[in-house]
């Protein structure tokens, strides 16, 4: 049998969007249509109708190659000069700061940027457009929440075989690590870590989601993690789901001290971006009441923006929080130091 005209056209619409970028991201000219080649290491449904939405107001066609944050990064480094990515967008402060480092962005100039990003989540480089909370998720037949008011409550003596934790080379956990390192110091962070580990339940294993629903089903006591997998599972209509959340309580880490840890999304113009001028204008969008609105419907992440109220209900139920407010850059250098005290503490 033959396959039906729209498969043949779909698969030939891919095999353009594939060639375009590996030819430089231009379009024929005749076509006169502007372009942005994208980048990206965010991998959630919902930035399909974000980046659609930008198209539709501005008329600029995105050609987008996903992939993960490592090969992307490598992938740019060879393509050097010749690459025809004008973005990098990706999840992690330390992410951003891994490709900033190799040289890969280039400077932005905007007002709009300037007025509406927090100066501490931006960079001269790169910026933050939605923030996710580290917080401390708990069993509510094993632990008071009075026990584990701070990340380092997780380390104490009290909680010894009650902590589950995905692993400690993961950036999520690193970018923590590089908080405390901030605030407290190397050998007190150190020691949070080895106290830390001592308290594991269990080896480190799986993602964030598997760690709260250890916790709900009472394999151990308490964990760390990032807010929109709990939003997600507060979402949910599947029982499971529900259910967990019936079993587990959640609580705004540090928050009579330095705050709850914080982590971003963001985005840079690349330093041989061909479409300079169109990859300001997609950040310039995603700093938007309309782009900082999706981030918080669909993903379940803060929009950056100061005043912008998101209309998501989960996110309104989990209520209000003192934030760190260390400098985005800052804490992105730190993760690689924040790297060795863990490998120092066991914390594998």
């Amino acid at each position: 049998m033959h396959a039906p005209a729209t498969t043949h056209r779909r698969a030939a619409l891919a095999l353009f969007a594939l060639t375009t970028l590996a030819c430089g991201g231009a379009l024929p000219a005749a076509a006169q249509t502007p372009v942005l080649n994208l980048y990206s290491a965010r991998h959630y449904q919902t930035d399909e109708a974000l980046y659609a939405n930008f198209t539709k107001t501005t008329g600029i066609k995105i050609n987008r190659l996903d992939g993960k944050e490592d090969e992307l990064v490598e992938r740019l480094r060879n393509e050097g000069t010749a690459s025809p990515a004008d973005i990098l967008i990706t999840v992690d402060a330390a992410r951003l700061e891994v490709a900033d480092s190799l040289g890969l962005f280039q400077p932005v100039q905007s007002k709009l940027l300037d007025e509406r990003i927090p100066a501490h989540l931006r960079t001269p480089t790169w910026a933050a457009f939605s923030t996710r909370a580290r917080v401390i998720v708990y069993n509510k037949a094993a632990i008071k929440p009075a026990q584990v008011q701070t990340y380092a409550d997780l380390a104490a003596p009290a909680m010894k075989g009650q902590v589950c934790m995905r692993s400690g080379s993961h950036p999520y956990n690193l970018s923590l690590g590089a908080a405390i390192i901030a605030h407290e110091g190397e050998a007190r962070t150190e020691a949070w870590a080895r106290g830390l580990v001592a308290n594991f339940a269990r080896g480190p294993k799986g993602g964030d989601t598997d760690q709260i629903k250890a916790v709900a089903a009472g394999e151990c006591g308490v964990t760390i993690s990032n807010t929109y997998y709990l939003a997600r599972m507060m979402r949910s209509t599947k029982p499971a789901d529900q259910a967990a959340m019936n079993a587990v309580g959640m609580v705004w880490p540090n928050q009579i001290s330095w705050g709850t840890h914080v982590n971003v999304s963001g985005a840079g113009v690349l330093k041989h971006a061909p479409n300079k001028a169109n990859a300001v204008k997609f950040m310039e969008y995603l700093a938007s009441d309309e782009a900082q609105a999706y981030f918080a419907n669909g993903n379940n992440e803060w929009p950056v923006v100061k005043g912008n109220v998101a209309a998501n209900p989960t996110l309104a139920a989990m209520g209000n929080f003192k934030a760190d407010t260390l400098p985005i850059g800052e804490l992105a250098r730190t993760t690689v130091v924040a790297q060795k005290v863990f490998d120092r503490a066991g914390w594998k």
